[in-house]
């Protein structure tokens, strides 16, 4: 279904090369070798070789990712029945397995027949992966006990964080407003690379045939300097209007995104099978071919994840 972007008309006339003497002279690795659709006959900021794109210049193995992610998967017995008492122990047994999963966890609880597991995740960890393992492991625990039990196909699972869903979202839509540039016509023009997909409701989960999954993150990808921001106008819509393409061929959702001079914030509902590091992969890849194949972005890049509620309100804290 198409999207209704909340967008302004492309403007020109205060583009970020007016903002600065200094930055009209500094070309971005994003802009030093990107091919102009008209030259290239290809889409905006396609390169030739879109159709067949070369080799990614970003792998699992050599990017940083600073992630805050925490999930929180909910289980249901079969028939309304309720735990042993061996459920302690095999949470315990389950923990160094479930830690070479990539899932730490945090915090557990039960209420009935129901159960909820709260993990710190690593970035390689999907919530497919996470709803898998969380379930498969501990009823193989229970089994092994020689208390088995048997879990409906029901699965709840939740992603959190520190800040709820309205405040990542007005974060990133606030993001020219709080900038330190001096000249107001500057930040009246990055204005229109800020926009909300009004379609778009992150406080809704995405309902499989087998659970309901919120799964919201925030990625911020940077420029691989800092000190060569992206200057050109088709460069800043180029990183947008790609932004949103990488999102509809990933299965993602976009809610928010603003596209600053050095760096590019995301909103989004991720695809329930990829990974936070998938996720980013996708988007550095895909930005930087786009820009003409360019080691443009940093390979250090945050990821966490967000819900209407923060993670205080499982541990119990006030």
């Amino acid at each position: 279904m198409e999207r209704a972007w909340r967008q302004e008309e492309p403007r020109r006339d205060h583009a970020p090369t007016g903002a600065s003497p200094a930055e009209s002279n500094r070309t971005s690795p994003a802009e030093s070798n990107r091919t102009s659709p008209a030259a290239s006959g290809s889409p905006r900021g396609l390169s030739p070789w879109s159709a067949d794109p070369p080799p990614p210049i970003y792998a699992a193995a050599s990017v940083r990712p600073v992630h805050n992610l925490r999930y929180d998967w909910t289980g249901w017995l079969r028939d309304h029945a309720s735990f042993p008492p061996t459920l302690p122990a095999a949470i315990d047994h389950c923990r160094a397995a479930w830690q070479a999963d990539g899932l730490t966890l945090d915090h557990w609880h039960t209420v009935g027949g129901r159960i909820q597991l709260l993990f710190s995740a690593g970035p390689g960890v999907s919530p497919a992966l996470c709803a898998g393992r969380a379930k498969g492991r501990l009823q193989h625990a229970l089994r092994q006990a020689g208390t088995p039990v048997s879990f409906s196909r029901r699965v709840g699972f939740r992603s959190l964080g520190d800040n709820t869903r309205e405040i990542v979202e007005r974060y990133v839509a606030g993001q020219v407003g709080k900038s330190d540039y001096v000249d107001p016509r500057f930040k009246t023009y990055l204005g229109q690379f800020t926009q909300e997909d009004v379609g778009t409701r992150l406080a809704e989960p995405f309902a499989s045939g087998h659970g309901r999954y919120w799964y919201n993150l925030h990625v911020v990808i940077v420029v691989q300097d800092r000190r060569f921001p992206m200057t050109r106008h088709e460069t800043f819509v180029c990183v947008r209007d790609e932004s949103v393409a990488i999102a509809k061929r990933g299965g993602h959702e976009v809610a928010e995104i603003s596209v600053m001079p050095d760096h590019v914030h995301l909103a989004l509902r991720g695809n329930i099978q990829q990974s936070p590091l998938d996720i980013g992969l996708e988007y550095l890849n895909g930005l930087s071919r786009a820009l003409g194949n360019n080691r443009c972005w940093s390979e250090e890049f945050y990821v966490g994840t967000f819900s209407e509620y923060g993670v205080d309100k499982i541990m119990g804290k006030p």
